[in-house]
C-alpha cells in the first residue's frame, strides 16, 4: 500500500504547475479520492492542494533565484495566470515577492517532497472494534466553523463553552444509543480539506428522541464504524485524543486497506471521571469495505 501511496505522490511532481488530479492519485492508490485526502491530511497536517501548492512555490522560488526567465514566464509555468496573483502566492509562502527575491537573493522557504514510509514501532498497539449501526440521528446545537489542522480550534473551544452547562445537560439527557453521552461530531467538510475550510460542529446526542428547540438533526445512514478507544490520564489532553486521529490514519488504515473512510459525520465522545483526572474517550469513523 505504501508504494501506491508514493507512485500517487509523484503525480504532484510531474506537473507541478496543476492542481493535483486527485481522483487519478486515488486510482494509483487504489482507494477513494475522498479516503486519500483524508489519509493524508491526517499524516500531512495540510490538505494535499496545500501540499501542492507549496510544492510548487518551492520549485517557482528555485527558478525565481537562480533562473534567467522573466517573472510572467515563471508564473505560466507554474499555473498562475497574471504576474500579481503569482506574487500574491509568492509572499504568503516566501514572505517577500518574487521580484524583490530576485534582486536581493532573499532566503525562501522551502516544502521538501514527502514520502509515506514503514516505521516498526514494537511498542504500537492500536485498539478498535468494528460496528454495523442501523440509521440513527445526532440532535444538538450546531455551529459553522474553521477546520484547524493541528492544535486546539477556537471558535468550537467559543462555541462549546458558550453554550452552558444546562444546554449540555438536556443534550446528555437525550442519549440513548451509542455513542453515549455529549459527542463531538464533526460532518460537512469541503472536500480539499484545506486548513480554514468550513465545516458543520455539533454538540449532540445519538437519540431516538426528537430535537429540543432551538437544537438541530443530523440524519445518519445505516452503516460501519471503526471505534478507537481510549482509557487513561485526562491531564495531558489534547494530545491524547490527538493520538487517536494519527493512530487511526497513521497506524490502522495502512494496516487495514479493506476498509476506507467515507463521508460521514466523525464523531468524539468524551467521558471524565469523577475527580477529572481520568477519562475514557471513543473515535468514531464512517467506514466501507474497499472492493
Amino acid at each position: 500500500m505504501l508504494d501506491r501511496l508514493n507512485r500517487a505522490l509523484e503525480r504532484v511532481e510531474e506537473d507541478p504547475g496543476a492542481p493535483p488530479d486527485a481522483a487519478a492519485m486515488a486510482r494509483d492508490a487504489l482507494t477513494s479520492e475522498h479516503h486519500l485526502r483524508r489519509l493524508f491530511s491526517a499524516l500531512a497536517g495540510m490538505s494535499l492542494s496545500e501540499y501542492a501548492r507549496r510544492r510548487r512555490l518551492t520549485l517557482a522560488g528555485a527558478e525565481v533565484l537562480h533562473g534567467d526567465d522573466p517573472l510572467l514566464d515563471v508564473a505560466v509555468r507554474y499555473g498562475y495566470g497574471s504576474a500579481e496573483a503569482f506574487a500574491r502566492a509568492f509572499r504568503s509562502m516566501h514572505g517577500v515577492g518574487p521580484g524583490e527575491a530576485r534582486r536581493t537573493g532573499a532566503v525562501l522557504a522551502s516544502q521538501p517532497r514527502m514520502t509515506f514510509r514503514l516505521t516498526v514501532e514494537g511498542s504500537t498497539t492500536v485498539r478498535y472494534r468494528i460496528v454495523e449501526k442501523e440509521a440513527f440521528r445526532l440532535v444538538g446545537p450546531r455551529a459553522r466553523v474553521p477546520l484547524v489542522h493541528r492544535g486546539p480550534n477556537p471558535d468550537i473551544v467559543a462555541f462549546t463553552k458558550g453554550l452552558g452547562r444546562a444546554v449540555l445537560e438536556e443534550v446528555r439527557r437525550l442519549s440513548d444509543q451509542e455513542p453515549r453521552g455529549v459527542l463531538s461530531v464533526s460532518v460537512h467538510l469541503g472536500s480539499s480539506r484545506e486548513e480554514g475550510t468550513e465545516l458543520d460542529y455539533y454538540q449532540a446526542a445519538a437519540t431516538t428522541a426528537p430535537a429540543p428547540s432551538g437544537m438541530e438533526v443530523l440524519e445518519v445512514p445505516a452503516g460501519t464504524w471503526v471505534v478507537f478507544p481510549y482509557s487513561g490520564p485526562s491531564a495531558d489532553f489534547p494530545e491524547p485524543l490527538q493520538r487517536l486521529w494519527s493512530d487511526a490514519f497513521g497506524h490502522w488504515f495502512p494496516s487495514h486497506p479493506s476498509y476506507r473512510t467515507v463521508e460521514g459525520p466523525s464523531i468524539l465522545r468524551v467521558e471524565y471521571g469523577e475527580d477529572c483526572a481520568n477519562a475514557e474517550a471513543e473515535l468514531w469513523l464512517p467506514v466501507e469495505r474497499a472492493d
